[in-house]
């Protein structure tokens, strides 16, 4: 069985002050949900101190972005082997970076190498638009979002990074994809383009985690489909006694609480 990860993606939220003192009041009731993994990623600047917060915990800490490149004249930009330092993960693909700073489909293939090199773990985001949904063209968007992501790769660097599910209309929105959508993208979309890409065995190992307006209220239903396995957070991860809730009923609907 795929072991569950949660992440919350605090993105431009919380000073450090805050985003440790956001931990600290999750902290006691997080560690006993050892089942499933549970990472906060936190904004560049809150990433040490978040990493130092949970140092001694099975609580995993993951950045927002990183660059290719491994060192130089980047203005602005964080390594890989920077991140590594105080993270295991990272984010790669967000929508928000792609619509809002131009991130292509390349870009985030060279992220991705460059996170394996170092050892880190992609959570890699793919996910359509509204328009794009009522066109019916969801699937065709999604696979060759992965198509593109995952070029280069071996099965084995396949299998131990994350996918993130992520329809763009439903990020912030409060419009949470149904239960049923969630899972014919992540399992016959996501999942089957990677067994189509590779084999069955790599795309089985695949964790895919489902993002957009995830809430305590749909996180079971959303939670109990076979092809999610966990989630991808946003403004709940905020919220101490939301994303320990959202943690909970991932556990309880994997039959792991």
């Amino acid at each position: 069985m795929r072991k569950p990860i949660m992440a919350g993606n605090w993105k431009m939220n919380k000073t450090a002050h805050e985003g440790v003192e956001l931990v600290r009041e999750m902290m006691d009731d997080l560690t006993p949900i050892a089942s499933v993994e549970r990472v906060f990623c936190p904004t560049f600047l809150a990433v040490p101190d978040v990493s130092r917060a949970v140092e001694g915990t099975d609580l995993g800490v993951g950045a927002q972005n990183l660059y290719f490149e491994a060192s130089g004249a980047y203005t602005g930009e964080v390594s890989p082997e920077m991140v590594r330092e105080f993270c295991d993960y990272v984010i790669i693909g967000h929508s928000e970076r792609r619509e809002y700073f131009g991130e292509t489909d390349k870009g985030v293939n060279r992220k991705i190498k460059a996170a394996l090199d170092v050892g880190l773990t992609p959570i890699v985001c793919v996910g359509e638009t509204r328009e794009l949904r009522e066109q019916g063209k969801t699937e065709s968007w999604v696979r060759d979002q992965v198509v593109a992501a995952l070029d280069g790769l071996t099965a084995e660097q396949v299998a131990s990074l994350i996918m993130a599910y992520e329809p763009i209309w439903a990020i912030g929105t409060g419009l949470a994809a149904t239960p049923a959508d969630a899972e014919e993208v992540c399992g016959g979309v996501v999942r089957a383009t990677i067994a189509e890409l590779y084999d069955r065995a790599t795309a089985d190992a695949v964790r895919i985690q489902y993002g957009g307006s995830v809430s305590p209220a749909n996180a079971y239903e959303i939670m109990s489909q076979p092809n999610v396995d966990g989630g991808l957070v946003g403004g709940a991860s905020l919220k101490a006694s939301d994303f320990v809730t959202i943690v909970r009923e991932t556990a309880r609907a994997k039959g792991l609480s």
